[in-house]
């Protein structure tokens, strides 16, 4: 199956999941659900930025995974150059790595100081870029968690009671008052937004 099928997503008719795994099976199960009378608009979500997929479901399976690997998968990926910046030096059967070239824009002491470090300038900025990238991790990942389910909720439940409030308790990520504030919303909804926002997670550390 092509790769962009493999995705993971979950499929809602209204408020009611009614089905989850990969895009490929997803796509096809919301497909019989238009097909049988859906009782509710069907949306696919991506599980890992909450937002929609657009599946046309008209046509055989054949034509709607067609239609959806086509539509999805990548280009053709374009030889980026090799950074003439970098002095680290390459082994044998080493690949290249390519680099993409923006501007960047610093202080003259700034420069100063990365054309004194090891590599040049190119290679000091990857490294602190990387460390930076470690660092806050954590707190990227719950960011992205937070972007997702407030994407999905925003979509399913902007007309449900206590949405602002969960929204606020969302970004605070405060999970006990997010949960008691969407209680009342429909199961399969409140679940999601929970899983989308907290699972395997854990709250920035300030």
């Amino acid at each position: 199956m092509n790769e962009a099928l493999l995705q993971l997503c979950t499929a809602f008719d209204g408020h009611r999941r009614i089905a989850a795994g990969t895009l490929g099976e997803v796509a096809l199960v919301a497909r019989q659900t238009v097909e049988a009378g859906a009782a509710g608009p069907v949306h696919i979500y991506d599980d890992g930025t909450g937002r929609v997929i657009d599946v046309d479901p008209q046509g055989s399976e054949e034509e709607v995974l067609a239609r959806l690997a086509s539509r999805l998968s990548p280009g053709p990926v374009a030889e980026l150059p090799v950074d003439p910046d970098s002095q680290e030096p390459r082994g044998r059967g080493r690949p290249k790595l390519g680099v993409v070239a923006r501007e960047v824009t610093l202080l003259p002491r700034h420069w100063d100081w990365l054309n004194t470090q090891p590599g040049g300038a190119s290679v000091a900025i990857r490294k602190l870029v990387e460390a930076a990238r470690r660092s806050s991790g954590d707190k990227d990942r719950a960011r992205a968690a937070q972007e997702a389910a407030y994407r999905f909720i925003s979509a399913m439940a902007g007309d449900l009671p206590g949405f602002e409030e969960a929204s606020r308790a969302l970004f605070a990520h405060d999970r006990r008052r997010f949960g008691d504030l969407i209680a009342a919303w429909p199961e399969d909804v409140r679940d999601y937004a929970v899983r989308l926002a907290f699972a395997d997670v854990e709250p920035p550390v300030n």
